[in-house]
């Protein structure tokens, strides 16, 4: 029996008490409240996130294990070495920060996906990470060509850790090009990881893996409450730290 949360103020329970890889729902550990700021801040805080559909309560889940990508294990591939650094080196490409946040997470949730029908990110969701990254700690990582915005992803910050949401690309690899500007800037910024949330075959090409769940709550107690980047801007020169004109790995 999962917990039911009555408002903002009801506690979440102990994580151990979320359904586990037997369950039909691996998991999932509460249901109801709000998606309020303090609520969601108090969710990440302990490794908890918001998923469900149109027609279900607000489901909170934390998976056992959890996948991560260390930003010290991005894999670039020779392919995609090439494409970053033609990116980087063209003048008529840029990775912005927050420019377009409204149009990133629309575009997340409308874009289709292989074997996927509908949406989690769900009007409400997209309401509440809205007024969250208005309050500076939901942020956009976005990949344009010409002018023109062709792929992107958006996730939560706190302290130094960074919580990937979704994705989306209009054009080759311009999801991989945003995804690998995170990496980036979390480098330089000492954030060494970035939660996946699920296990997914893109991701773990990319060099994530997964960590148990104690593991991952034991980062989360060292890192969230730390100060943050205080400059969200992404500045060419942070492409170094992806080394992408050395040779591929």
């Amino acid at each position: 029996m999962i917990a039911w949360l009555d408002s903002d103020r009801s506690p979440f329970p102990d994580t151990a008490l979320a359904l586990g890889l037997d369950s039909e729902a691996p998991g999932l550990l509460a249901a109801g409240g709000e998606l309020t700021i303090s609520r969601l801040s108090a969710a990440y805080s302990r490794g908890i996130f918001p998923w469900y559909g149109d027609g279900q309560p607000i489901l909170w889940w934390s998976p056992d294990p959890r996948m991560v990508l260390r930003t010290a294990d991005f894999r670039l591939s020779h392919s995609l070495r090439k494409t970053v650094r033609r990116f980087a080196a063209d003048p008529r490409c840029e990775l912005r920060i927050d420019r377009a946040f409204e149009r990133v997470i629309e575009a997340c949730a409308t874009t289709p996906r292989d074997g996927q029908r509908g949406t989690w990110i769900v009007p409400e969701l997209r309401r509440a990470y809205g007024r969250w990254h208005r309050a500076g700690a939901v942020h956009s990582f976005e990949t344009w060509i010409g002018g023109e915005l062709v792929g992107g992803l958006y996730g939560v910050n706190l302290g130094r850790m960074f919580f990937g949401e979704s994705m989306f690309a209009y054009a080759t690899d311009a999801s991989k090009i945003a995804l690998a500007g995170l990496v980036a800037f979390c480098r330089a910024n000492g954030i060494d990881w970035i939660d996946c949330q699920q296990n997914t075959p893109h991701m773990a090409s990319l060099g994530a893996r997964e960590v148990a769940r104690i593991d991952f709550e034991a980062h989360l107690a060292k890192t969230v409450r730390l100060l943050p980047p205080r400059r969200w801007s992404y500045d060419p020169s942070l492409w170094a730290q992806l080394a992408v004109n050395a040779p591929a790995a």
